[in-house]
């Protein structure tokens, strides 16, 4: 690979002024005739189960049913799985349809998150007043500070693992919070990356929908299950909340083809196993390849990693995407910090390759 005789520092300084990329010609060249490799949305690079696509192509001769069978298939192995019933399971659009529908019956009211979390909720939260509260020190929410700015909110929504640092809140630390918040605020959390997190400080929190009235738990295909393209997903909670939810909700809200390959993904454990395996060995080689040139990475149980860059990071952003490399937007309140996806093994060479022009040298 080419050497570059500048510092990280000396691009700084460029960057700030606009002068980043015409100082390195040869380092930002446009991006080749070769498809972009996509290292920004979080998604499993390996695709869907086989059975997956099999259901597709099995179902092909029924899209012009409507789709209610299939959709009470689904919510009936969804509902058996987590040992609920049908009644407190949600079928969505994605994973973000359960926020949004969180965020709409929140409207005008306080909603407390985390910062830095994913944001689709707050982009749905028309007239709240959004309460964002830092990080602790371990990239954990902080429940404490969290639970006194709910003192008097509608909603208080908890990622984890969180989105974009691929950190957990421990499970503790959790139950306590969901023990002392008010049995008027609603609490969402956000299972997106649920099957990729393997510390003994995680846990799922979708059994204590049971006993907690204003819990919701919202989960996705899009990950994992890599049927980020079909828009599936669901959320849990007890029966009343799951009617006020539905009650703005369309009818049929995942299509037939969402429907059929999400219920042969729950059923096939061993393509989620091999995923996370594959996930964690890719992931594990990149960190360490990091590390040899002094760059950390925030504690990662998910599929994606939370890269300290040590400078500002959205003019790198911008070089690597004129290289080929699509990798996370920036993140205001982690500035210089980079998302990056876990890739195809030869997809984490590439990149590799392409940060460490960026290195001191």
């Amino acid at each position: 690979m080419q050497q570059h005789a500048f510092s990280r520092r000396h691009f700084a300084r460029l960057a700030t002024t606009g002068a980043a990329l015409a100082a390195f010609p040869s380092l930002l060249a446009r991006t080749p005739t070769a498809a972009p490799i996509l290292l920004n949305s979080n998604e499993n690079p390996y695709g869907p189960s086989p059975a997956a696509m099999s259901a597709i192509q099995d179902c092909m001769g029924q899209i012009f049913r409507y789709p209610d069978d299939p959709e009470i298939s689904l919510a009936e192995t969804i509902a058996a799985s987590h040992g609920v019933t049908t009644s407190e399971v949600l079928l969505a659009n994605g994973s973000s349809d359960v926020l949004r529908l969180a965020a709409f019956l929140a409207s005008g009211k306080k909603i407390v998150t985390a910062n830095p979390t994913f944001e689709s909720l707050w982009h749905h939260a028309r007239g709240s007043e959004i309460v964002k509260v830092p990080l602790d020190a371990a990239y954990a929410h902080d429940l404490p500070k969290m639970l006194e700015a709910a003192k008097d909110a509608a909603l208080v929504y908890i990622c984890n693992p969180n989105n974009p640092t691929a950190t957990i809140t421990p499970r503790a630390a959790i139950r306590a919070f969901l023990d002392a918040v008010s049995p008027s605020t609603t609490v969402l959390v956000d299972e997106a990356y649920h099957h990729y997190a393997t510390s003994r400080d995680y846990e799922s929190v979708a059994p204590l929908i049971r006993t907690k009235p204003n819990l919701i738990v919202a989960r996705t295909f899009s990950k994992i299950y890599a049927l980020a393209g079909l828009r599936c997903g669901y959320a849990l909670a007890q029966k009343a909340m799951i009617e006020r939810l539905a009650a703005h909700q369309a009818f049929n809200v995942m299509n037939l083809f969402a429907l059929v390959a999400a219920r042969a993904s729950l059923e096939d454990t061993e393509h989620v196993a091999k995923s996370r395996q594959k996930n964690s060995d890719t992931r594990e080689w990149l960190i360490g390849e990091l590390k040899r040139d002094g760059y950390q990475t925030l504690p990662s149980e998910a599929n994606f990693v939370m890269i300290d860059v040590r400078s500002e990071v959205k003019p790198m952003i911008a070089a690597m995407r004129e290289r080929g490399v699509r990798v996370g937007r920036l993140f205001p309140a982690m500035p210089a910090h980079m998302r990056l996806t876990i890739g195809l093994p030869e997809e984490m060479r590439r990149f590799v390759e392409v940060f460490k022009a960026f290195g001191v040298r």
